[in-house]
Formats: C-alpha cells, structure tokens, sequence
C-alpha cells in the first residue's frame, strides 16, 4: 500500500499547495498525496503559481480546499504549516510540522526562497518514506 501524506496550512493558497505540488511531481503515482486548509481562501497565491511555474510545476488549476475527514484517514503522514490549533489531530497518525514563512502578500523572490525551503523538505519526508526522489 502506498503511503499518504497530507499538507496543512491556514489558507491552502500557498505552503500547503506548493508541498503537495512537489510531492506529486518527484513521488509519480507512488504516495497519496493531500492538501487543505483551516480557513480556504478564495484563490491561489498568484506568486504561488508563478514561483511552481518556473520549477516546470503547474497549478493553476488547483483550488484552495477544507481538509475533510477522509483527508486525514487516508493519510499516514500529517504535515501542517501554520494551522495550529486548527489543524484535525487524529490518534496513530505521524505529525510532522514544517515552521515555514507564509507567502501571503510577498514578493516573487520570497516566495521563491519559501518555495525552494518546501522543495527541499519535501525530498527530505520522502527519504524517510523511502521514496526516492
């Protein structure tokens, strides 16, 4: 069974969509992966979309989402980004949270920095899932 991983932030506008983005790029079709938010906003970060762009990634058609129930038991890995207490806490699930500046409202070249800080946790969670990147 291939593994499930589930990406949290307030918004799911930016952090959250980007380590999703990633996850589904390097993992291919081998982990389940998730993303939602605490409080949806209305769209994605534009400089989100533009930053993933540059990287070869598209997701502009991606909308910002609530997590739901069948999110969270779908997964084995919860990262969250900022929800706090917000964020659903299920028994038996692994928790793992990525303190990450939110894009909201920042330049290119910020969300670039953020963008790449995501890339490379995400290589890093998956080494310990044991995918290869």
């Amino acid at each position: 069974m291939k593994p499930g991983v589930l990406f949290l932030c307030v918004h799911n506008a930016g952090r959250s969509q980007m380590a999703a983005a990633f996850l589904r790029h390097l993992g291919d079709d081998r982990v389940a992966v998730f993303s939602g938010g605490s409080e949806p906003a209305a769209q994605l970060n534009p400089a989100v979309v533009a930053a993933m762009a540059e990287q070869g990634i598209d997701i502009s058609a991606e909308r910002p989402r609530h997590w739901d129930d069948d999110d969270v038991r779908a997964t084995d890995v919860i990262v969250t980004m900022g929800c706090g207490d917000a964020c659903p806490f299920y028994p038996g699930k692994r928790y793992v949270d990525w303190e990450l500046e939110d894009p909201a409202g920042k330049s290119i070249e910020a969300v670039r920095l953020i963008r790449d800080d995501i890339e490379r946790r995400v290589r890093g969670l998956m080494a310990e899932l044991g995918l290869s990147a």
